[in-house]
């Protein structure tokens, strides 16, 4: 029995920051349903261990590194992959990084790395593949946003801001490609069990915290991703347009 809705064979999906964590899951997701997926990241040696990984289970899946918050390198990354691998049809833009502080401490220079991670490699890489997909007339853009998209909790305000522009440069890439046959959404994963919220998940007062403000009461496993990434990625969604799909167990409608 097929699903041609969620069907992505012959599709070629690149992932940024996939070398672990949600990027990782991910990928797998969509090597599952039948993508060939390219591992992105500046560590290379973490990026081919998560690509023998895929081999190993049979996933079609290669490794391109380049750093998603520098233009030039997306822009020879990108032109690599397109020239010597073949067209990108998904792009998850998924790189991304935490720090906690009081935001009257807040370091200026985390800010500002914040700030080039977690929005600015979005629209570098989301720009430099856009092009391409403009010029064959579909493709598929999915941005890693946040429950942090809509609420905020003390020590993570520069986050929030971050994935605030997220949610809205999704809106506003959505309103420019569109007419072009692409499709642009954004994922916003609730608390899920990831090296970036290592911390918070070794905490029994933040857990406890957690699953009692969660109407699911408790915190989000990876693979639980996959299926809005499948959906926003395949035929299924295609007039679904600058939307933000909430993936977390009902914290962000439930007082």
């Amino acid at each position: 029995m097929s699903f041609p809705l969620f069907d992505l064979t012959s599709k070629t999906a690149l992932i940024t920051g996939s070398s672990q964590g949600i990027g990782l899951a991910l990928a797998r997701g969509l090597a599952e349903h039948g993508a060939s997926v390219i591992l992105n990241g500046r560590d290379e040696t973490k990026l081919d261990a998560a690509v023998r990984q895929l081999a190993d289970d049979g996933f079609n899946a290669r490794a391109v590194a380049f750093d998603a918050t520098d233009p030039a390198s997306v822009a020879a990354g990108i032109t690599r992959i397109e020239a010597e691998i073949g067209a990108i049809d998904i792009l998850i833009n998924n790189a991304g990084m935490q720090h906690r502080a009081p935001l009257e401490d807040f370091p200026i220079d985390k800010w500002q790395q914040l700030l080039t991670t977690n929005i600015s490699s979005v629209f570098y890489v989301g720009q430099a593949v856009a092009r391409h997909m403009i010029a064959r007339g579909h493709g598929k853009i999915i941005n890693i946003a946040s429950v942090q998209s809509e609420l905020a909790r003390p020590g993570i305000a520069p986050y929030t801001a971050t994935k605030g522009a997220v949610k809205n440069l999704t809106r506003g890439m959505s309103t420019d490609w569109a007419k072009h046959g692409l499709q642009v959404n954004a994922i916003a994963p609730g608390y899920f069990k990831t090296p970036l919220n290592q911390a918070l998940v070794d905490n029994p007062e933040f857990s406890a915290w957690l699953e009692k403000r969660t109407p699911a009461a408790r915190w989000g496993n990876v693979d639980e991703l996959v299926g809005a990434a499948v959906f926003l990625s395949g035929k299924g969604s295609s007039f679904v347009n600058g939307h933000t799909l909430y993936v977390d167990g009902g914290i962000t409608i439930s007082l």
